[in-house]
């Protein structure tokens, strides 16, 4: 194997060792001496001036160069561009994601004021009918108190033997068939109706509601698509 060139140092030929290679073989590509043109492997072949297929490689080489580093800054723009769409996707994102939670907040907030508004209609009512039954029981209670004191007047009553002393008693006046028969009717208080008690009117339908939530997505994905389409054809430039 040859030892590697000094910088500055001439090369020479290996076939002719004190001859310095000064030519370039066109045919084989190889740069030689003068002596293997004229008589060693290269006699046969074409061959040009050393510095002139040397300045015409340094010239190509310098030109793929160029162009090498003209590719790479091409790179590097598209990475820098990739790089800023990645740090705005994520702020874009960010920002879609605190709107989004915003908007539900809202929607949250909202149905939550609306549920209590109309808990406070079922807890009007409420208190409107059981205000209304207590009241009666009231009354019902008196009329118990009542009639239970005319029982007990009565009891008394009967229990008295003598004639006289039984009509003398006043008892005649408590004791007056009208007066018991309505008393024994529960007087003319008011009754509740049948279902009196029935909060069904309060029922309230949410199934639309359900359906447009379900049914609640973002925007059509065409747009995303045409957008990343539109990406893809900026970087292939």
């Amino acid at each position: 194997s040859s030892r590697p060139l000094k910088k500055g140092e001439h090369p020479m030929c290996k076939e002719h060792e004190d001859e310095r290679i000064n030519i370039y073989c066109v045919t084989c590509e190889v740069p030689t001496c003068s002596m293997c043109k004229v008589f060693g492997a290269h006699k046969d072949c074409e061959v040009a001036p050393l510095q002139t297929v040397f300045q015409g490689q340094k010239t190509e080489l310098n030109n793929c160069i160029s162009m090498l580093v003209a590719g790479n800054d091409r790179i590097q723009t598209i990475i820098s561009q990739l790089e800023d769409s990645c740090r705005s996707t994520e702020e874009n994102s960010e920002a879609a994601k605190r709107e989004l939670c915003a908007r539900f907040d809202a929607l949250a907030a909202l149905l939550e004021e609306k549920k209590l508004e109309l808990l406070q209609r079922i807890t009007r009512e409420q208190d409107d009918k059981t205000g209304f039954v207590h009241g009666l029981i009231c009354q019902y209670k008196e009329q118990l108190e009542k009639s239970s004191r005319l029982v007990e007047t009565a009891i008394q009553a009967m229990e008295e033997t003598g004639g006289a002393a039984f009509l003398m008693g006043g008892n005649t006046a408590v004791l007056s068939l009208p007066r018991i028969v309505e008393a024994s009717k529960g007087g003319k208080l008011e009754k509740i109706e049948h279902g009196y008690e029935s909060m069904d009117a309060f029922s309230v339908s949410l199934d639309h509601l359900t359906e447009a939530v379900c049914a609640l997505d973002f925007n059509p994905a065409e747009e995303d698509e045409e957008y990343f389409d539109g990406e893809e054809e900026e970087v292939e430039e």
